[in-house]
């Protein structure tokens, strides 16, 4: 018996209840099937609704036609924010040609005086305007997290309309999640003092969204 049978089955005897084999046979066939609970009318487009929706949160939102595009991107926004043009980038964006572009962009773990964080992400939610990342050893949490400013590369093709559109996607494509998911929803903020809203309390202060496709 595993630990959490063990607790279960304290919780079960405290509470006065028996749970038959059967019970646990139909509790684990609905928890694999993960069934889709009620939904919103979808009455919008992907894109422009993800757009929309992380623009009201406070990021924003420039759309490229290539990947290859990106690194100018970048440069601009870094420019026209007057912020540093170096930083780190995931292992997995280092072919981009940063230096072309001006930038000195490091594929190597974040640090907490890094200002700068460049990262993919594995796909972003349409509805909530969220982008969704797994950890690994190619997309590391921490250049999303540690940065002042973060900006996040979305393919278009990898907008999905809703959150249970994400979980099905990643456990179709991957099967066992990683170690961490992340979900990012605009800049960092809370409301805990004074119920005054401060951004960047707990993550970056900007978040920058490039579409790509």
């Amino acid at each position: 018996m595993s630990s959490r049978d063990a607790i279960l089955g304290r919780v079960r005897s405290a509470l006065g209840r028996k749970v038959s084999p059967a019970d646990t046979a139909t509790i684990d066939a609905h928890l694999a099937a993960h069934p889709v609970g009620l939904q919103p009318p979808r009455d919008w487009e992907p894109e422009l609704r993800f757009r929309t929706r992380a623009e009201a949160l406070a990021s924003t939102v420039e759309k490229v036609s290539s990947l290859q595009s990106v690194p100018g991107a970048v440069a601009r926004y870094l420019v026209a924010h007057n912020l540093p043009t170096g930083g780190v980038c995931w292992p997995s964006l280092r072919k981009l040609d940063w230096i072309g572009a001006g930038l000195g962009m490091e594929d190597r773990p974040a640090r907490g005086d890094d200002l700068v964080g460049v990262t993919g992400c594995y796909c972003a939610i349409a509805e909530t305007g969220t982008l969704m990342l797994l950890s690994g050893a190619d997309t590391p949490a921490a250049a999303s997290l540690l940065p002042e400013t973060h900006i996040a590369i979305v393919e278009t093709a990898r907008i999905v309309p809703f959150m249970e559109d994400a979980w099905a996607l990643a456990r179709a494509e991957h099967g066992r999640l990683p170690r961490a998911v992340n979900f990012v929803s605009g800049p960092s903020r809370t409301a805990d003092i004074e119920q005054t809203v401060t951004m960047g309390a707990h993550g970056p202060y900007r978040v920058h969204i490039i579409l790509v496709g």
